[in-house]
């Protein structure tokens, strides 16, 4: 409980409202919490892809690329390698990043977004811009605007009126997309790196996940106010979804190698799958103590389907969603890859694309026919994309593509009990020997004495 209450105080500084708990104040504390990681931390650039209504997207490295699925238009990109840099005049914050310069940051894409009607567009990079697009009626750049912190994750409100960004200290901006170059404005943090972020599809509810384990729900207007907690992970929590056709329910992944399903309004976990005991039988005994990080959950446009994806395991895994049978959660099938998948996404005709570890044949889309799921080799659309994605992904280096974005945030526990257990146990064994050999000792000594000192009879 004590670390809840230091997060409700976090958001009681962090919040212009006054803060309510249960109908009495929070007081503020006079030392801060600690914030979140430290500034070693890295941020690892992110390599995806999404649709932006029939815009294919992906972003690798420093570029986002946009390219029409079903008409010869011309390509967009933005290179954030040669975009407006920050004014050396512009406001800093002492605190961020631990009073590095913005002279550190390698312009490499951390997150993007797109918005629920597919006519805006967010991307963020290790620069700490935020960057925002408008696809309709032709791409434009609105707004470049920066960041405090390097983010983690972005998204649009339903109501698309702003957008919300969490960065690595654990805490959440909104910034206006209606007022496009209006600085953000400090809406809540943990007390640890954020790393996904989630809404209900009535934008009543802000939902968090941390790298302590812990799925937040708070309401959106006024963010001190938590409704629950959605607790039951043991690692690091990775991925968040509002799956479609289902606005009561979220999916979370984690990197304890289980996906779960939750009712979020009252924290009430529905179901959980761990994934490892999906996947096939492991190859060797290193892979058997490997659990996969879950770094990708998409739903389908029509709800039928729910994708699973695991850092460096060469299959996806489906499940279907069920309101009304007593598993909602049901695994479907299992799709096999030939190479290792970055990042997935449904497309608005239901389509899965894969965009795979491969120089040859990156991007792949698959189809669900006769209940499996076959590649569709032969799209136009898939033709189109790859004739105008191909250069871009060409000219990047292999371990670009293949970095671990999770591998540090793994805590590592030290096994002290043990150790302290097996000497305790020598010691009293090393005291029990010598006693024995003590004890031993003082009877021969006694019978000795015993000996010398006995009298012999004469005889009469």
């Amino acid at each position: 409980m004590r670390s809840d209450w230091l997060e409700l105080g976090k958001n009681c500084r962090n919040s212009q409202s006054k803060p309510e708990w249960g109908g009495l104040c929070l007081c503020h504390p006079r030392k801060s919490p600690p914030r979140g990681p430290p500034s070693h931390v890295h941020t690892t650039a992110m390599t995806a892809v999404g649709f932006c209504g029939e815009w294919f997207i992906f972003t690798c490295d420093k570029k986002l690329v946009a390219i029409h699925t079903k008409q010869a238009r011309e390509s967009f990109v933005f290179d954030c390698g040669t975009a407006e840099k920050k004014p050396k005049n512009a406001k800093e914050d002492n605190n961020s990043d631990g009073g590095a310069s913005e002279e550190t940051g390698s312009d490499k894409v951390l997150a993007f977004t797109v918005s629920p009607s597919g006519k805006l567009v967010a991307l963020t990079d290790d620069s700490k811009r935020l960057v925002l697009f408008r696809c309709e009626p032709s791409w434009q750049c609105i707004s470049i605007r920066w960041v405090v912190r390097r983010c983690t994750s972005l998204m649009f409100s339903q109501a698309e009126d702003k957008l919300l960004a969490t960065d690595k200290s654990g805490d959440v901006y909104s910034f206006s997309v209606v007022e496009p170059q209006r600085d953000g404005e400090l809406k809540m943090g943990h007390l640890s790196m954020l790393l996904a972020l989630s809404m209900s599809p009535d934008d009543k509810y802000i939902i968090t996940a941390d790298r302590d384990e812990k799925i937040r729900v708070s309401h959106l207007r006024s963010p001190y106010n938590i409704q629950s907690f959605c607790l039951g992970h043991q690692q690091f929590v990775s991925a968040l979804l509002v799956p479609s056709g289902h606005p009561d329910w979220l999916l979370s992944g984690s990197g304890d190698g289980t996906m779960k399903l939750w009712e979020y309004e009252s924290g009430r976990k529905l179901q959980s799958w761990d994934l490892k005991e999906l996947a096939e039988t492991p190859s060797s005994e290193g892979d058997k103590q490997k659990k996969p990080t879950v770094c990708r959950i998409a739903s389908s446009p029509d709800a039928r389907h729910v994708a699973v994806q695991c850092e460096r395991v060469s299959t996806v895994q489906f499940f279907t969603l069920d309101q009304e049978g007593d598993d909602k959660l049901v695994p479907h099938s299992r799709l096999s890859l030939p190479h290792c998948p970055l990042d997935v996404t449904f497309d608005p005709e239901g389509r899965l694309w894969v965009l795979m570890d491969s120089s040859d044949a990156p991007l792949q889309v698959y189809t669900h026919k006769q209940d499996s799921w076959e590649c569709d080799a032969e799209s136009p659309e898939l033709n189109r994309v790859t004739e105008a994605f191909k250069p871009h992904w060409e000219t990047l280096e292999a371990s670009t593509r293949t970095d671990n974005r999770f591998e540090h945030l793994y805590k590592v526990s030290f096994d002290n009990v043990t150790a302290y257990l097996q000497k305790k146990q020598q010691r009293v064994e090393e005291q029990q020997l010598k006693r024995g050999m003590a004890q031993k000792a003082n009877g021969n000594k006694k019978a000795k004495k015993e000996t010398s000192g006995a009298v012999p009879r004469s005889s009469t």
